[in-house]
């Protein structure tokens, strides 16, 4: 019995310094921030090379001075072009946190969509919930500064993608860009865009929420590439297996990098992202990121 007992409480303790371990690495990996880079051959043949920055879920906070000098250094890399892919804020005061972060990238060209924590404030979630793919997704909670956050943005001359289109010329090849606002919150109205893109421009979609019906009315439309946020790469991952879950209807196999999607096999890129909730500030074998997309042209 005695015996039995001694084996329970060693078993336990056990079980309570691995929980206490994977805890402490995972505060680790979630400052543990990288750039991916990726290159894609899907320009016009001819076309001069393009650099895509594409960032995503900063979930910044004031205090937060790791993550926003890290931000700050992304400039060095010096992209053509900046894709923001929504969910800048984290905090009812963020916004100037945000604006001293992205102070450089703005000076570059850019275009942005919005993600649901740019419009209510996080709050503490049960991390079960999200393996429950039938849950009730409600927009709500403490609002946010939203509109300061668009002013500062558009100010910089950045395109606004919320539910809407514009086109810009980038090293000499012409962009359609179209996005849409959170579908996680259903605030996503692909009809208000929908149609055929300029024929003699790249097809460029971008969205928070990597929903189907989205991507779907994406790939109808023909778009060349779309960029997507939102999954944070499922941030509590499994070695060599992936992410449990996506927090929308995306395969886990798809919860972050390139992948294609639909019969056309449209090129989609999701963002593991930089932040997290600051009521779950880990990450597992899924380290934040930032990515360096070179476009340049199809070979023939």
């Amino acid at each position: 019995m005695l015996g039995s007992m001694g084996f329970l409480a060693n078993s336990a303790l056990a079980i309570g310094a691995t929980g206490v371990g994977s805890l402490t690495y995972g505060l680790v990996e979630a400052q543990a921030f990288k750039v991916r880079e990726l290159d894609l051959a899907l320009l016009p043949a001819g076309s001069e090379s393009i650099r895509v920055l594409h960032i995503s879920d900063l979930h910044i906070t004031p205090a937060q001075t790791r993550k926003i000098n890290w931000v700050k250094s992304l400039a060095k890399l010096e992209p053509d072009f900046v894709v923001g892919t929504g969910d800048f804020l984290a905090h009812q005061l963020a916004v100037p946190a945000v604006v001293e972060a992205m102070n450089e990238l703005m000076d570059i060209p850019g275009a942005f969509v919005l993600g649901s924590n740019d419009y209510f404030a996080p709050s503490f979630k049960n991390p079960f919930m999200y393996f429950n793919k039938k849950r009730e997704i409600r927009a709500e909670g403490t609002a946010l500064p939203t509109s300061d956050l668009v002013d500062e943005l558009n100010d910089a001359g950045w395109l606004d993608l919320n539910n809407k289109q514009s086109t810009a010329v980038i090293n000499g090849v012409k962009i359609h860009f179209r996005g849409t606002d959170d579908p996680h919150i259903k605030k996503d109205d692909y009809a208000a865009i929908a149609g055929s893109f300029d024929s003699d421009a790249f097809a460029f979609g971008v969205t928070h929420a990597p929903y189907r019906r989205v991507l779907q009315s994406f790939e109808a439309d023909k778009a060349d590439l779309v960029l997507a946020g939102h999954t944070h790469g499922g941030q509590i991952c499994i070695p060599f297996y992936g992410a449990l879950v996506t927090n929308c209807d995306l395969p886990q196999g798809q919860a972050k990098g390139f992948s294609t999607f639909g019969e056309s096999e449209m090129p989609l890129h999701v963002s593991a992202g930089v932040g997290t909730s600051p009521f779950a500030q880990v990450r597992i074998a899924c380290r934040p990121e930032a990515t360096l997309i070179t476009l340049s042209a199809k070979r023939t």
